[in-house]
């Protein structure tokens, strides 16, 4: 298969492109800078020059595949209303250049979309009030595209994607707890995140790409809730420092915003026991406490 790519030279978008060319798959992948090209042909990948801005550059490279695999998102979170803008149209211009095809279309989304406080499955509908609602447009803006001939999916990653090299939310409490002394959670530390290693969450795609049925929603989750506390203590030990609780005001001065703290004190646990039977997905690699023990989190101090 022939497959177009956004977002292939990202953090997690390399380790999927990858895993697409090891499995036989051509790839092409959009770039908007010389930097993004150059990486993408080191994976084996084809590039294509563009943005998610320039749309004849998103229609010119799905109309030229055998399938599209869009996971680039950009923009200024202070201003989520045109990020949720630009992904819609980007995934609508996409999926237009792949209609009555019966091509695949896989767009990526978050398990924070999904309500909190209980652990919620693929069938469960996400919530528009929560804390990445801005997110649902595009999502809805993929599945549409199952009723007009194409075999369009929508894959929700966990909010932790852990491995080499991570400079997400784990990183970010790494960086943190370096800064500030103490590795800190909010309360009792008792709330749960999803979490998946970066090539397991790269197999899933691959899947999604080959077979997933038109109209599912998969979610990118190997671990359904790990506790905040556990994260916490885990980075203390690692860097000899106290695991503190803070109060929901106090973790809003000690984290990189009070927008962070907020996310660090949800408790989201996801299943994804639906995916995993539906394309035969089953994640082999480390955990997330596993990563952070054994992994490269603590190797090299920031600069």
């Amino acid at each position: 298969m022939h497959v177009f790519v956004t977002g292939g030279s990202g953090l997690t978008g390399p380790a999927i492109v990858a895993e697409l060319v090891a499995a036989g798959h051509a790839v092409t992948g959009l770039a908007r800078s010389d930097a993004a090209a150059a990486r993408l042909e080191s994976l084996g990948a084809t590039p294509h020059r563009g943005s998610l801005d320039d749309l004849d550059s998103l229609r010119s490279g799905a109309e030229a595949a055998d399938g599209v695999l869009h996971m680039a998102f950009g923009g200024d979170f202070a201003d989520p209303d045109d990020m949720m803008r630009r992904d819609r149209t980007a995934i609508e211009t996409l999926g237009r250049a792949l209609e009555h095809s019966g091509k695949p279309f896989v767009s990526t989304s978050g398990t924070l979309v999904m309500p909190l406080g209980r652990e919620t499955t693929e069938q469960d509908e996400p919530d528009p009030a929560g804390i990445a609602g801005f997110r649902i447009p595009g999502e809805r803006a993929c599945l549409d595209f199952a009723t007009q001939g194409v075999r369009a999916s929508v894959v929700r990653l966990a909010p932790t994607v852990h491995g080499p090299g991570d400079y997400g939310f784990i990183g970010m409490l790494v960086a943190t707890a370096r800064k500030t002394g103490r590795s800190a959670y909010v309360g009792d530390g008792g709330n749960r995140w999803p979490a998946v290693h970066r090539l397991d969450a790269a197999s899933l795609f691959r899947l999604a790409l080959e077979k997933a049925p038109a109209g599912s929603v998969l979610h990118g989750v190997a671990e359904s809730g790990v506790t905040f506390k556990s994260i916490a203590e885990t980075i203390a030990r690692a860097l000899d420092l106290p695991a503190v609780s803070l109060t929901p005001d106090e973790a809003a001065g000690h984290f990189v915003s009070p927008f962070m703290a907020t996310v660090y004190g949800i408790d989201a646990p996801v299943s994804s026991a639906h995916t995993q039977e539906l394309l035969g997905w089953s994640p082999t690699h480390p955990t997330l406490l596993d990563d952070l023990e054994h992994g490269d989190y603590f190797a090299t101090p920031p600069s």
